[in-house]
């Protein structure tokens, strides 16, 4: 099956509450990595297999991500919007489309940033071992990441055997991303998914669990490097030092932006339309576009909005 056969979903209602004001003003699926809006390297991500037609669930600020990708034409994709309602779990969103896909889709959730290596290995596994499910999997040596997100148990012969969602005790390292691939037969798990009594929502792994009870097999692909679920404010810090790596520099700074002599920048990122008063030092921070920063000290690990200054003390390494 080619490429173009295959649809794109990404699911971008979520509420970025643990981010303080900065969740108020920016929704977490379009934080700026270095000046560039998290979705969007979702949707290269697409792209670079061919997948064009992308449907988008929003939700809280949802007018501000359709202002910021509009129709995909930029980006050289399709979008389609969707607006989710009620938040009731991953599954009862995806569940919301049915109507709306009738081809196999890759999933996104779209407050994760991915670095992946070859995935289109997930389209060939899909096709090779006649997959209702490919499950984007890494291994990961921090169990505190395994347990914010789901493991993944397999049979002997490499199929899924269990999927627990954010589990109390880590047997394995096998982590599951927030990357999925699903042909149809998703759905007839999801209409057979309850709600669950610890957070009373319809868990997308439970209807992945359901796929493999249903005899279907569910497959892996070790096709994540590195990814961060955006969660609190040293998260945008950490993709922003990673994605700043990458190009290899050490600052990243946006349109319009007033610098004043004697200011340093160390792995720093200015969005559009910064003011810096001041001959400060600014490390391992990110200031978003039309911000004025006034201090007269030298500030680190923090993100700067037009309206806060939001510190990350406990901002790990990246």
């Amino acid at each position: 099956m080619a490429a173009e056969q295959y649809l794109g979903v990404i699911l971008a209602a979520g509420h970025g509450s643990r981010m303080g004001p900065f969740g108020e003003e920016v929704p977490k699926p379009v934080a700026p990595i270095c000046n560039k809006p998290l979705l969007v390297y979702q949707l290269e991500h697409l792209r670079g297999l061919g997948i064009t037609d992308i449907i988008i669930v929003i939700g809280h600020l949802g007018h501000v991500i359709t202002q910021i990708l509009g129709n995909g034409a930029a980006y050289g994709v399709r979008i389609r919007y969707v607006e989710q309602e009620k938040r009731l779990g991953l599954a009862h969103a995806v569940g919301q489309l049915e109507k709306l896909i009738d081809r196999p889709f890759f999933l996104m959730l779209g407050d994760i940033y991915f670095e992946v290596d070859d995935l289109a290995q997930m389209i060939r596994t899909l096709e090779q071992q006649k997959a209702a499910a490919v499950l984007a999997v890494k291994d990961e040596n921090d169990a505190n990441a395994i347990r914010k997100n789901f493991s993944v148990h397999l049979h002997a012969d490499g199929t899924v055997k269990r999927v627990i969602e954010k589990p109390r005790h880590i047997e394995n390292r096998l982590k599951g991303c927030g990357l999925y691939l699903f042909d149809l037969h998703i759905f007839d798990a999801i209409r057979r998914t309850p709600r669950t009594a610890l957070r009373d929502e319809y868990e997308l792994t439970d209807s992945i669990q359901i796929l493999v009870e249903l005899d279907y097999r569910v497959c892996i692909a070790p096709v994540v490097t590195w990814d961060m679920n955006l969660t609190f404010i040293h998260d945008l810090i950490a993709c922003c030092q990673r994605q700043l790596r990458h190009l290899g520099q050490h600052a990243c700074i946006g349109t319009g932006c007033t610098i004043p002599e004697g200011c340093t920048l160390i792995d720093t990122v200015l969005g559009d339309g910064v003011h810096i008063e001041h001959p400060i030092t600014l490390e391992r921070c990110v200031v978003l576009p039309g911000s004025r920063v006034r201090s007269r000290a030298d500030l680190r690990d923090c993100v700067i909005t037009p309206s806060a200054l939001l510190p990350a003390a406990d901002a790990p390494p990246a």
